[in-house]
């Protein structure tokens, strides 16, 4: 495409645009005049990114964009190219055009780019249900990301976003809950729209509970995108999620009957039982002092209200999930544990660790004084 012809396509689509966007195509027409290929970039990106230029996009990125692409930031580029892939007629439009785009920014200069174009790729196959695909993708993504010393955040956030979506597709809670994670840490939650959050908050929470390896929801109880549940149809998943936590089971029964409202928790309603009968054993031996944690299995079974048959699988469970550290004497019928692992507090948990360190504390006084007392001229001189 030569100089004129140029010309008259920005001509032509800047008479096409709206009034308020119609100066960029003058910027665009003097940047690539005069090579300021970075300037450009800019003034493209300012332009894809107005609400009002989706009809546009596509049509000035095959016949502009394209025509200097190798002259630009390919990361900037790929960004460009996904913004305009959203006016593609369906998916399969979609895919041909960024499986294009992944082809062009394959260089050993833009392989940022590339992981970009491909994960982008990979979102689009999982749309199609093509899950086998998507996965190639993002074993090549991931492969490649292993390898850079640093990368733009926002290559890590898209690669994270649609591994999650991959893994919940796949019902793989705690890939999915991982990774979800993991994109919330790259992104500003701000940048996010309440109902973003709030979809995001719920497959989380689900995800924590319904996993057979998550025990703890330390990370996700301290992060603020729990509280976009707050105020909303979803609350009852927050404090339900806080129950498991302090293995609170007379607020399990109280919240269990929301279970039935999602389908996920209501087909694994009974392991749900087990974990809340989990948590409550090692609440029960963390409120313990560390020097009476030898607990008879009546104490359990009050602690727990798990059939008395029950008690010593439910030990044995926690232990071999990491959850306790100790022993069982099965002749005794007592569980002596050495160690529970740690998970974050609640303030009624905060309040009971304060009471037990001013226990502990009044301990150490009194033996001081003992150790005064029974020493008396020893310490004197």
């Amino acid at each position: 495409m030569d100089v004129d012809t140029i010309s008259d396509f920005l001509t032509e689509q800047r008479d096409a645009a709206p009034a308020d966007l119609q100066h960029l195509f003058v910027s665009f027409e003097d940047f690539w005049e005069r090579r300021l290929w970075h300037q450009l970039t800019d003034a493209l990106w300012t332009f894809f990114n107005h609400p009002e230029s989706a009809p546009q996009r596509l049509t000035v990125y095959n016949n502009f964009v394209i025509k200097f692409a190798d002259k630009i930031n390919q990361l900037k580029l790929v960004r460009l190219g996904l913004s305009a892939a959203t006016q593609c007629r369906d998916n399969h439009e979609a895919l041909r055009f960024l499986t294009s785009l992944a082809t062009k920014v394959d260089k050993s200069s833009s392989q940022d780019a590339f992981v970009y174009a491909t994960v982008e790729v990979a979102s689009i196959k999982l749309a199609l249900q093509d899950q086998t695909g998507a996965r190639q993708d993002l074993d090549k993504a991931e492969t490649i990301l292993e390898n850079f010393d640093s990368v733009e955040t926002i290559v890590h956030a898209s690669f994270y976003e649609v591994n999650a979506d991959y893994y919940k597709a796949k019902h793989e809670f705690a890939s999915y809950y991982r990774n979800a994670l993991l994109y919330l840490a790259c992104v500003d939650s701000s940048e996010l729209t309440p109902a973003d959050l709030e979809t995001r908050a719920y497959d989380l929470s689900i995800a924590a509970l319904v996993s057979d390896s998550i025990y703890n929801f330390g990370e996700l109880l301290l992060h603020p995108i729990l509280d976009s549940l707050v105020r909303t149809q979803h609350a009852w998943l927050r404090e339900l999620l806080f129950a498991f936590n302090r293995g609170d089971l007379a607020a399990f029964d109280v919240l269990g009957s929301n279970i039935s409202k999602d389908k996920m928790l209501h087909e694994h309603e009974a392991f749900l039982y087990q974990k809340i009968c989990l948590s409550a054993l090692t609440e029960a031996v963390f409120r313990r002092p560390p020097h009476d944690r030898a607990m008879s299995f009546d104490t359990i079974l009050e602690e727990t209200k798990v059939s008395p048959d029950e008690i010593e699988h439910l030990i044995m469970k926690a232990l071999s999930l990491g959850l306790l550290r100790g022993s069982i004497d099965q002749v005794a019928r007592v569980a002596r544990i050495n160690w529970v692992q740690p998970k974050v507090l609640d303030m009624k948990q905060v309040e009971n660790m304060r009471l037990r360190l001013r226990e502990w504390d009044s301990s150490v006084n009194q033996l001081g004084n003992w150790i005064e007392s029974v020493g008396q001229d020893v310490w004197a001189a």
